[in-house]
Order: structure tokens, then C-alpha cells, then sequence
């Protein structure tokens, strides 16, 4: 009797072990595919750049650094840096519009996929506002330097003392001194920042915002471009945001940061969007005087974007291909 029950118990054994074998096999085979489907996903989504308005030449120069295998934070600093060196736009870096008193100065920050972020307001004399920024996240304890301070870090960090205020803008601010009109015109005076971001092959997410601020603002005035939470936001686990338009309304609703935290709470970057703006005109009853936009990307490379007023649009660089898209909107 021993000996059969021995016989049994070791059939038994072997049965129970070559089906617990043949699970194993089964889960690692399904855990096989299953990251090889990731793997297949993510090289169909990634890399991936979108950035505010239709700037063509910024989200390509980023996208083809990222399809070169450069990291999402090399990429977007890349990518702003193009339209902060265009003077023909007048509202991101050299020759972008000046205050009241005739002073060009820029704002920027940059956000990096460990959530390490700098930046730098009231910059002066020199373009590249948002390559300032990066070192003041990497190179120092602080994330905010502002005006002389920021001008002298950016000095002694090797860039070069530029003068920003071009023939052109010059011009532009002889005739502003005519009228000295102050009421910002949808879609073109608020047209004032590129914010920019950018997953690499890795799924790492970068963002960096950069402006020369609201046309003939007065002197000394920052809007949200610079501001962690307000003008950029990104959470590697989750996704990012940026935005452009009036920074007044932009920083009292913290909008990219509440962009963010919708999206860890499940929502997609459409309806986080949306819902960003919505609480933006529930609190400015003179909404229909101003532009404010955002666009936003998640982990899954899911886009969104929304607006106030018709005529916002991004740039989205994936797979070699420019393309414009209308943002939705309100009104």
C-alpha cells in the first residue's frame, strides 16, 4: 500500500508540476507579448514634439534631434531656441516687443523628466531665455533668477551680451508710441510664447516655455511664462502642459499644473483642457476680451488642446511630419 500510494502521490506530483510548469511557460509568453506590444506601441507614438501656434521650424528642429536618439530635454530646449533667435517674431526672444518704456525682456522655464525646472524673468541682453533657464536648474540651488541677477548669471555662464531691441521692433514701438493703445488683440498681440513639449523614444517628457511677454506691458511686468504650474507643467508619470495667451488669467488659475493633476485623476488631455478654460472664464467675466490656450500630452502620447477664442492652433512633429492642428475652442 506504501508503495502505490508512493506511485500516486509522485504521478500526482508530476501532473500538478507540468501544469504549474505550463502556466509559468503561458504567463511568461503572455508577459512577452505583451511587452513586445508596448515596445511595437511605443515606437509608433514616440518620439513626439507639439508645441503652441504654428511654429513649423522649432517642433521640426526638436523632432528630428529626437528621431537622432537625443533626449527630450536636449530636444526642446533645441527647438525653442529656433524661434528665440528668429527676429521676424516679435513676441519670443531677439526682437521681440518691448514694454511701455521701451525695454525688450524675456521670460522663460524649462521642466525636466526628473521634475527639476529653472528659470529666469526679466532677462535683458541675452536671446536665449530659456537655455538661461536650464542652467539655472542645473548649475544652481534656486529655479528663479530675475533681471540683473538672471542677466549676470547668464554672463558668467559663457552666453553671450546681445542687444535685443532690432531695427524692426524699434520701428514697431516708434509707431505704438502714436496712440499708446493697450488693449490686446486676440490671436495677435497675445500670440506671445512658444511652449514646447517633447516625449523622446524612452517615453521621458521635457517642456520649456518661452516669451517675450504681452506686448507694451508695463515695465517690469511677468506673465506666466516662467511661472512652474502656470505657463509650463509636466509630471514624467503622468504627462504636461503648456500654455499661451493672456498670463494674467493663465497664473491666477495655475492652469497647466491643473492640466496635470486631471490627468492623474484618469481624465484625458482634451477634457483637462477644457476644463482649464472653463474655470478661467467662470472666473473673469471680461473672458471674451482675451485669448488663453493650452496643449497637453499624457503617457500615452494622447493629445489635447483647447481655447478661449477661435483661431488658436499647435504644431505636432511625429514621424518625420509637420502638422498644424485647429485647437477647439468656446467662442
Amino acid at each position: 500500500m506504501k508503495r502505490r500510494n508512493f506511485i500516486l502521490q509522485s504521478i500526482l506530483g508530476s501532473a500538478v508540476l507540468g501544469i504549474f510548469s505550463n502556466s509559468v511557460t503561458a504567463f511568461n509568453l503572455d508577459k512577452s507579448l505583451k511587452n513586445s506590444a508596448m515596445i511595437s506601441y511605443k515606437s509608433n507614438i514616440f518620439p513626439l514634439t507639439i508645441a503652441t501656434w504654428n511654429f513649423p521650424n522649432a517642433s521640426k528642429r526638436a523632432g528630428e534631434l529626437l528621431a537622432e536618439g537625443a533626449t527630450a530635454l536636449d530636444a526642446v530646449e533645441q527647438g525653442v531656441m529656433v524661434e528665440e533667435a528668429d527676429i521676424r517674431n516679435t513676441t519670443v526672444g531677439k526682437g521681440g516687443a518691448p514694454d511701455r518704456d521701451g525695454n525688450v525682456t524675456l521670460d522663460a522655464c524649462i521642466m525636466s523628466p526628473s521634475g527639476d525646472a529653472g528659470a529666469v524673468v526679466y532677462l535683458k541682453y541675452t536671446s536665449h531665455a530659456a537655455s538661461v533657464a536650464r542652467k539655472v536648474m542645473e548649475e544652481t540651488p534656486h529655479v528663479m533668477l530675475a533681471g540683473e541677477g538672471a542677466d549676470l548669471f547668464a554672463i558668467q555662464q559663457g552666453f553671450e551680451k546681445e542687444e535685443l531691441f532690432t531695427e524692426g521692433s524699434k520701428l514697431a514701438y516708434q509707431e505704438w508710441l502714436k496712440k499708446k493703445e493697450y488693449k490686446p488683440i486676440i490671436n495677435i498681440e497675445n500670440h506671445d510664447t512658444i511652449g514646447m513639449l517633447c516625449i523622446d523614444k524612452n517615453g521621458d517628457i521635457a517642456g520649456a516655455c518661452t516669451s517675450s511677454g504681452l506686448s507694451y506691458k508695463i515695465n517690469g511686468r511677468v506673465g506666466d511664462s516662467p511661472i512652474i504650474g502656470s505657463g509650463l507643467f509636466l509630471d514624467n508619470e503622468v504627462g504636461g502642459a503648456v500654455a499661451t495667451g493672456m498670463g494674467e488669467a493663465i497664473m491666477k488659475s495655475v492652469g497647466s499644473f491643473l492640466i496635470v493633476e486631471l490627468m492623474r485623476q484618469g481624465q484625458s488631455p482634451q477634457d483637462a483642457c477644457e476644463e482649464a478654460i472653463n474655470r478661467i472664464i467662470k472666473a473673469n467675466p471680461n473672458f471674451k476680451e482675451f485669448q488663453a490656450a493650452f496643449i497637453a500630452v499624457n503617457k500615452k502620447g494622447e493629445i489635447g488642446s483647447h481655447c478661449i477664442q477661435k483661431g488658436f492652433s499647435y504644431v505636432k512633429y511625429q514621424d518625420g511630419k509637420n502638422e498644424n492642428i485647429p485647437s477647439s475652442y468656446n467662442f
